[in-house]
């Protein structure tokens, strides 16, 4: 005879063996947004008036962008069948043409938008479709990087052109790229490697299925994101030791210490690369935040969900970076400090939408405005995104 203390022992077993389980694995919107890759239509509605009316700090921000090698009308691409990427982009067999062009192409992009002058979207076009018809493949160790970086960049320009200019006679053939080329390249992450690693193949994997409006590449760029960002900024309530990457094997508490670059006392906002240099923590916080805003547009609150991560990671950053001194428990007192033009997106986003103060990163952001390009994937974003309430 099984007693009612028995009955209440045997539920409580079962509740146990219940997988715990986070938000919905089903993330993509039932409609995607278009543009919809970091930058909204609403979003550059509000750039357009602002650098229209002579607003600051946009109106300089668009006159250094139109002012760089990006924005040449003379601009002739440089395609490759095959990108090469070595350590340190050594050897570069196209690496830099690729992230450059793809960076000209979101460049160009926006400067039609502003202006309306159809030269900007026909060099565009002219970059973006000499691309597709050439490339194939990414090889050596760093393709997985360069792969990430190129795709942060190629679908956001793509999306202005497509869905706001609107004559692309090849758009298919660059979509076909992106999902035959870039996506298996990225699309499973890489759990073994450095944090900023993974959270770009994420951000460009998203911008990827929105543009090919591929709902299954966007929930899995979602779950692979859901880990890793949690793994890559540290909060007290994870524990005393941080979060590791599923499939890492990365374990033991020594281990651990060694995987954050042997810093071994932690605090809210540190980063798995805080104690190699401040710019690749920057370019995982870049790309962490790209991501969010991508599905922010699309209707999904990840902002909701990272906002802790993110506002106490750039605060802790971003009070070094504006100059107070480094304690000695701290990557024993020493730092390489370069956050670069990365803050924008996610200042606006806690900030001015969520309405998180944030004294340390505000500093950072507005006195280093207008913030321009890293050359690598991240660009003009004080045009796109300071203030932008949208």
């Amino acid at each position: 005879m099984v007693t009612r203390s028995c009955t209440v022992l045997i539920a409580l077993l079962a509740s146990l063996l219940v997988p715990v389980t986070g938000p919905s694995a089903s993330a993509a919107p039932a409609t995607f947004v278009h543009p919809g890759v970091v930058v909204s239509r609403p979003q550059l509605d509000f750039m357009r008036t602002k650098v229209q009316a002579g607003a600051q700090p946009w109106k300089t921000a668009y006159d250094r962008m139109m002012a760089t090698k990006y924005a040449d009308l003379n601009r002739t691409p440089k395609p490759r069948a095959v990108v090469e990427c070595g350590p340190v982009s050594n050897p570069n067999n196209g690496c830099t043409d690729e992230r450059e062009d793809a960076l000209a192409a979101y460049t160009l992009s926006l400067a039609w938008y502003v202006t309306r002058d159809a030269r900007y979207a026909t060099k565009a076009i002219q970059i973006m479709d000499a691309w597709s018809a050439t490339i194939r493949d990414h090889t050596n160790s760093n393709a997985p990087l360069q792969t990430a970086w190129s795709a942060s960049s190629w679908p956001k320009a793509a999306e202005i052109i497509k869905h706001v200019y609107g004559t692309w006679p090849n758009s298919a053939r660059f979509g076909t790229m992106l999902r035959n080329v870039y996506l298996p390249e990225i699309q499973n992450g890489r759990a073994n490697t450095n944090g900023n690693w993974e959270l770009s193949m994420m951000e460009a994997s998203i911008g990827i299925a929105v543009y090919l409006e591929d709902k299954a590449a966007y929930d899995k760029a979602i779950g692979i994101f859901r880990t890793r960002i949690q793994a890559f900024i540290y909060l007290t309530t994870d524990g005393a030791l941080p979060r590791t990457p599923p499939g890492s094997g990365i374990d033991t508490r020594a281990e651990i210490i060694s995987y954050w670059h042997n810093q071994s006392t932690f605090v809210d906002g540190l980063t798995q690369e805080t104690c190699r240099d401040f710019a690749h923590t920057a370019y995982g916080l870049s790309a962490a935040s790209h991501l969010a805003e991508t599905a922010w547009i699309q209707g999904q609150d990840i902002w909701g969900e990272i906002k802790d991560r993110m506002r106490h990671a750039w605060g802790l950053h971003s009070k070094y970076q504006n100059g107070e001194p480094m304690p000695s428990w701290l990557c024993g007192g020493t730092l390489s400090r370069e956050l670069g033009p990365t803050p924008e997106v996610s200042y606006n986003a806690l900030n001015t939408r969520l309405g998180i103060a944030m004294a340390n990163t505000k500093i950072y952001t507005e006195s280093k405005r207008p913030h321009g390009t890293d050359n690598l994937f991240i660009a003009w974003e004080t045009l796109t995104h300071a203030a932008n309430p949208s």
